[in-house]
């Protein structure tokens, strides 16, 4: 009977010297990497900010959010229900889940569904919209 050998036997042994070397030039490129990317990313966040300027609809209203829970939230301290199809969106206009940021008191522009009431779409504002846009007093 001819059985086939599945299993490839490395040709030279795996030793503790060679591991630990292994795992110290991995280790050295990962600090390598996150060293050099990180800058880079913040910079772009940083531009991003400064470059893209937001189109909000007409509609959308200025306030505080504060996510309760995944299906219910409060802006301004009126009670709101979440559409199923909330998208909030974050200051580098990417989407964040309501669960994400729970409890949080965020500065946002955000539309409110007509025929439901419920809120729609959200967008937490940077620094430079809020400088442009700052919040009215209670006469709004």
């Amino acid at each position: 009977m001819n059985t086939m050998n599945r299993c490839n036997k490395p040709s030279f042994p795996r030793t503790f010297p060679t591991l630990a070397r292994q795992f110290a030039s991995a280790s050295v490129c990962a600090v390598m990497l996150t060293l050099g990317t990180v800058t880079p990313l913040l910079a772009q966040t940083q531009a991003m900010e400064q470059a893209v300027p937001r189109n909000f609809p007409p509609s959308s209203q200025r306030g505080d959010l504060v996510v309760k829970s995944s299906v219910e939230a409060v802006v301004e301290g009126k009670d709101y229900r979440l559409a199923p199809g909330l998208r909030i969106f974050n200051q580098q206009n990417q989407l964040v889940f309501a669960h994400s940021v729970v409890g949080q008191k965020l500065d946002v522009r955000y539309v409110v569904e007509p025929s439901t009431g419920m809120l729609l779409n959200v967008w937490i504002l940077t620094k430079n919209e809020l400088a442009k846009e700052p919040k009215r007093g209670w006469f709004r």
